[in-house]
């Protein structure tokens, strides 16, 4: 008897209707994941992402240009393309790094590929990237994402991190 009322008290469950609330317990992240292409989670989920990209070192530099989207240039130049220097998530079929970047004061979280990688970011990669930000990082948004290379397959986005 004390094994059966045991087994009818798990989460929002009884012991004919076992559907929980949809969430691990663990992170409290939805147990579900989106497939639709270009949604946030194209980027893989780590729950140690955060943490991983903490240890990682903080590359500061500083540039003459002031604008925000020059120093988003020179962060995406300067992001991490290894895993010495970035922490490594993906879309499945394309290796990306995240790494933090901080010129003349200010944070940027940048995305890049491969190291020798001829290959571009997916076309709307810059949205999905923006929403994944916060997961990502532990930071939100500071302003919009600002990319690299073509306008339709950039090489590299960065956005900055309001990390307060």
């Amino acid at each position: 008897m004390p094994t059966l009322a045991l087994m009818s008290l798990s989460a929002c469950a009884s012991l004919w209707h076992r559907e929980g609330v949809g969430f691990t317990g663990i992170d409290g992240e939805p147990k579900t994941f989106t497939t639709e292409k270009g949604s946030a989670d194209y980027v893989a989920r780590r729950l140690s992402v955060p943490a991983e990209l903490a240890g990682k070192p903080v590359q500061r530099l500083q540039s003459e240009k002031g604008d925000i989207a020059s120093l988003a240039g020179v962060a995406i130049g300067a992001g991490g393309r290894d895993p010495q220097s970035a922490v490594e998530v993906g879309s499945g079929t394309l290796e990306l790094f995240l790494s933090t970047v901080e010129v003349n004061g200010v944070l940027f979280a940048v995305l890049r590929t491969q190291e020798g990688e001829i290959d571009r970011l997916p076309e709307n990669s810059n949205v999905a990237f923006a929403q994944s930000v916060p997961r990502l990082t532990g930071c939100l948004t500071g302003g919009q994402v600002y990319q690299a290379g073509r306008a339709n397959r950039p090489t590299g986005l960065a956005v900055p991190l309001d990390c307060r």
